[in-house]
């Protein structure tokens, strides 16, 4: 009989997530379920109540409803980087225009629309079997603008692969930009109809309140350690302890607080502003849109619709913060430059106060994969979403999910066929580099 070895893996630091965030503040207060204070067991036990662990939740509920599972989260659902994210679902990959137009570049845009439309499907099927409202979860499509010539120019190439690729689309002058906008300031736009918009922290919430036996949630409870040894798992709390066989970290980047990815995640802080309400008649267009920049690295706009009035979301700016908090610095020129491209796109509406200001994590490897798949004996990982927390992150859930239990699927087998995350290089020269990288392509999007 092998002895195992008894390791364990001890929490660093805890999540830190900074001001709250627009979508939380919007929603009615809501109860968190009880914080862990007593040892139990469980077959499984997943650390992190985002995107990533509520879908490997779900889905292993879905593969065997009496396998009993835990799922802990440092602080309340929603408050992290899940309900801060700026609720696109988006099913295309982002750089498709970019890419040669070979067959390894056909087979990785498809792998990636598989892994971006399970995870919208997988909401899509809850949405209906709960009977979510299109405030939580709307299957309206998203558009993506442009405010320069350089920026039409990349939507019509982004046109054009989709083409090839039998996508449905459609791209849009600047007068059915201002249409949809209710601003001149956009030269052009290119609607794509497969993408959900959702309330991020609404959806979370939903989703979170469902769980009944053998699924059991327990909020503000954060991992302080992680033990393995030849009988299984046990994770420490502050109160308690879960015993268990597996260990799934649904951590994003905070897989690196215990020990794991160290020397492979970048941690990247992006940031977001809402305004304070105003009547829907001063802005003309849609009353509820969302928009991606034409070029990477740029400016994302949703307008959503409250009881108390309209409001319009900024997200802009991207900072590197090693020790996975943002600081006072960050916030504070962040928030100058989404006033900046506010009044740019908005000009009659500068006048506008931003309300709520927040920033939220993205945890990236230097070859653009996840941490995934098992690393140690009972412990397996679905964190590094490289920034589409929304498809990715869930996706990877769900593939975990899927892996605890032996099922075969082709998500599985896009998940398990990728690479290890690189080694990124020694800390000061990754600081250096993954500063100077964002700045240049800050630089590079311009206006956009």
């Amino acid at each position: 009989m092998r002895t195992m070895i008894k390791k364990t893996f001890h929490a660093r630091r805890l999540p830190n997530h900074g001001a709250q965030s627009g979508w939380t503040a919007l929603l009615p207060p809501r109860t968190p379920q009880p914080a862990l204070d007593a040892n139990i067991n469980s077959d499984v036990v997943i650390i992190g109540a985002g995107f990533a662990g509520l879908a490997a939740a779900v889905r292993l509920a879905d593969l065997d409803p009496k396998l009993s599972v835990v799922v802990i989260d440092a602080d309340v659902v929603g408050n992290g980087a899940s309900g801060r994210n700026s609720g696109f679902l988006i099913d295309l990959p982002h750089d498709i225009a970019s890419g040669n137009f070979g067959v390894d570049a056909a087979a990785k845009n498809r792998s990636e629309i598989l892994v971006a439309r399970t995870a919208i499907q997988h909401y899509a099927r809850m949405a209906q079997e709960h009977g979510w409202d299109k405030d939580i979860f709307d299957p309206s499509g998203k558009y993506s603008v442009a405010m320069t010539e350089a920026g039409t120019e990349h939507l019509a190439l982004y046109s054009s692969q989709l083409q090839s690729m039998g996508e449905s689309h459609k791209l849009l002058d600047v007068a059915e930009i201002e249409d949809l906008t209710g601003t001149r300031s956009f030269r052009s736009g290119l609607f794509t109809p497969g993408a959900v918009m959702v309330q991020p922290a609404a959806m979370v919430r939903a989703i979170a309140d469902l769980f009944q036996e053998p699924v059991r949630l327990f909020e503000q409870t954060p991992a302080l350690s992680i033990e393995t040894s030849s009988t299984g798992c046990t994770v420490k709390t502050p109160k308690g302890r879960v015993s268990a066989a597996g260990v799934v970290l649904a951590t994003n980047g905070h897989a690196e607080s215990f020990g794991f990815g160290s020397g492979e995640l970048l941690h990247v802080f992006t940031y977001a502003s809402l305004t304070e309400p105003f009547m829907p008649s001063t802005l003309g267009g849609s009353r509820k849109w969302g928009a991606t920049p034409a070029a990477p690295m740029g400016t994302t706009i949703r307008r959503i619709n409250e009881a108390d009035g309209d409001r319009l979301l900024i997200r802009s700016r991207y900072t590197y913060n090693p020790n996975i908090e943002a600081s006072p610095g960050s916030m504070k020129r962040a928030c100058a430059l989404h006033d900046r491209k506010f009044a740019d796109r908005f000009p009659d509406h500068r006048h506008l106060k931003m309300q709520y200001r927040w920033a939220g994590a993205m945890a990236l490897t230097r070859n653009s994969v996840p941490l995934f798949g098992q690393l140690e004996e009972g412990i397996y990982a679905a964190c590094a979403c490289n920034g589409i927390g929304g498809t990715k992150a869930t996706s990877a859930g769900i593939a975990i999910a899927e892996l605890l239990v032996g099922h075969r699927s082709p998500l599985g087998e896009i998940f398990s066929a990728f690479d290890k995350p690189q080694t990124l290089p020694p800390r000061p020269l990754t600081d250096v580099g993954a500063r100077l990288n964002l700045a240049y392509r800050e630089w590079h999007a311009g206006r956009e």
